[in-house]
Order: structure tokens, then sequence, then C-alpha cells
């Protein structure tokens, strides 16, 4: 039997390197219209960022086939923003069969994501520098989850008034990766979060879907505006989540032991006021 080369997903995967290419070149202050040669200098951001997303889609796609379930490749998306992509996806093309493969196929891309997101904030922040930042209006601050702020901590120890960390591109992609993990793991919705809420609260998981859209509508008066996107976001895709074919009585304790894990994991990434200008 042959098998056809998956041409649209390569095409959308070169595309993507291509978008994020420019975007990690274009943070360098680069003006790749006028240098164009100087775009591979986005590479070590292109390179981080498409590192994570790969593991944490290639991690679903294995953990669906590994639960009789059919899936796409990752599709992933170009996109004109600052970081060239708005991500990736896969399709599910049967029914997710049980409690177990819902928490499998969840927590499987969001754990792989940030286990490679952690490593290259770690090395990226090693690789950047302390820098003064006078109090000007105009600059755009990215906030900190409880991890990146220990990491940070470990890394370059207290930083005085008006100094900041000047993040390398790889340590600004492991971030974006990071974020991307904890917007993955809200338990709304059919977002990998939700399908490990309704593995371990069953009907409950409605309600709760319902009480954390409001919370982020709430919180994007309060924090950040875009919470009210995600917030709308959440209600237009729906916030139900479809029946599994067979619910086990009693989960097993190790898919128990990885749903808390993903809950700490997003609680740890998590971060209220991601982008705001001073």
């Amino acid at each position: 039997m042959q098998t056809r080369l998956p041409i649209l997903h390569l095409a959308l995967f070169i595309a993507t390197f291509f978008t994020t290419l420019i975007a990690g070149a274009l943070q360098q202050g680069i003006n790749i219209i006028e240098e164009p040669l100087r775009i591979v200098e986005g590479f070590p951001f292109a390179f981080t960022i498409m590192t994570i997303l790969l593991f944490h889609e290639f991690a679903h796609y294995i953990a669906s086939h590994m639960n009789y379930t059919k899936a796409t490749l990752p599709y992933f998306i170009p996109a004109p923003s600052f970081i060239g992509t708005f991500g990736a996806f896969i399709k599910m093309k049967s029914p997710i069969i049980s409690r177990k493969a819902l928490i499998d196929i969840g927590a499987s891309g969001p754990i792989m994501g940030f286990i490679i997101s952690l490593i290259a904030s770690a090395i990226g922040l090693y690789l950047s520098n302390v820098v003064y930042t006078p109090e000007e209006e105009g600059f755009l601050k990215l906030g900190d989850s409880l991890l990146f702020k220990f990491l940070s901590y470990i890394i370059h120890g207290d930083i005085p008034k008006n100094y900041d960390i000047l993040l390398h591109p790889v340590g600004f992609a492991g971030w974006i990766g990071l974020f991307i993990t904890s917007l993955n793991l809200l338990p709304i919705g059919q977002l990998d979060g939700g399908h490990i809420a309704y593995a371990l609260i069953g009907q409950k998981h409605r309600q709760l879907s319902i009480v954390l859209t409001a919370i982020l509508i709430i919180s994007g008066i309060i924090f950040w505006e875009g919470w009210i996107i995600w917030g709308v976001m959440m209600i237009v895709l729906g916030l139900n989540h479809p029946p599994v074919i067979f619910w086990e009585r009693r989960l097993q304790k190790s898919r128990v032991i990885v749903g808390v894990l993903s809950i700490v994991i997003f609680i740890i990434t998590f971060i209220p006021a991601p982008f705001r200008f001073t």
C-alpha cells in the first residue's frame, strides 16, 4: 500500500517556519527588506518556537494513535504576528474512547510542550542580559508566571529597580511556549485542559467552564484585555464536552496523577497580565 506524501502539512510547516524566521529577525530590529540576508538571525527564535509546537502536537498525535483514536498530522498556522504563527493543531477523526484516553491525549501535548519550553526558558535566561530600563512610556513588558519568575531568580538573582531582563530569542520563545501551555490547559470546553477536567469530574465540567469563562472576561477588565477575547472565543467554540464511548467507573490512579500534574503545570505557567505597556 502506497503512503501519500502529506503535502499540505509539509507546506504549512515550511510556511510557518518562514514566518517565525521573519518574526525572529524583526524582534532583533532587522529590516529584512533592506537586508534580506540577515533573516537568518531569526533562526534561534524560529527553531525554538517550532520545536516547542512540534513536540506538543506530535505528543497529541502519538497519544491518539496509542489510544485507538484517528487523528491527522499537525497543521501549522503561519501568521503575520509578532511570533509568526497562530500555533498548530491536530484534527480528531474518530471519537475518544475512554476517560483514560481523554487524559492521555489531552495531557500529552501540554506536558511535552512544557518540558521543551522549560528547557528553552532556562537556556534563554542564561543567555539573556540584565539591562537598565528607564521609567519611560511606551515599553512593552512581559508578565511573569510563577515558574518564569522562579527561573529568573535562580539564574539572575534579585533584579534591581529600573533594571530588567532583556530576553534572548531562545528565552522569549520559551516564555511564549509556557504561555501557550497555560492557554491550552485552561479547563474549559474542548481545550486540552477541558479534556482533562471532563475526564476527572464528568458533567460538572460544564459548570466549571461557565464559571472560568466568566472569570476570564472579568480578568480582561482588570488585568489584560486579551482575556475578554479568549472568554468570547470559548463561548463561540462551546463550553460543553462530547461524551466518551466508555466511561470507567474508576479512573486509573496513574491517570489521576497525570491530571493533577497538568493542573499544577497550569497554575505555575499562568500569567494574569502577560503583556502590558509602561
